[in-house]
């Protein structure tokens, strides 16, 4: 495996491991300020400014990072400087998504052990089938 095999193949995730290694505020997950993705693009001009956008909703949009949103009170700068508060408003939104993504989750998880379970039904039948022709 050479060197390159290790380096990310998404460069969104690439630019989210530079965030996390820079500021603590990604790789602790915190809430992060309203608008941060200005403070990066000022401190971090070589930053393409959609590929940051994309990485930062993927940032956003983690599991982790919702659920820091639904505990925080808190949100902060790129220096890990408060920035103001996580309000009510954002907890339940964070919450909901989380929700809906876990309900989606398990109805997905349902519908495969519901598809495995008749798939191996049929396959008893087949058998069931083959035993009964194949008897002289």
């Amino acid at each position: 495996m050479s060197g390159s095999d290790s380096k990310p193949r998404d460069p969104h995730h690439a630019v989210l491991i530079s965030l996390r290694s820079m500021f603590p505020v990604f790789q602790e997950c915190h809430p992060l300020a309203i608008g941060i993705h200005k403070a990066v693009l000022e401190r971090l001009p070589c930053i393409n400014p959609q590929q940051l956008r994309l990485t930062m909703r993927m940032h956003t949009s983690s599991a982790r990072y919702l659920k820091a949103l639904t505990n925080g009170e808190t949100r902060f700068d790129l220096d890990g400087n408060v920035a103001g508060p996580v309000t009510p408003e954002q907890k339940q939104q964070a919450l909901d998504t989380l929700r809906e993504r876990f309900r989606k989750g398990a109805e997905q998880h349902k519908a495969r052990l519901l598809a495995r379970q008749q798939e191996q039904q049929r396959r008893e039948k087949l058998v069931k089938l083959a035993e009964k022709f194949n008897v002289r």
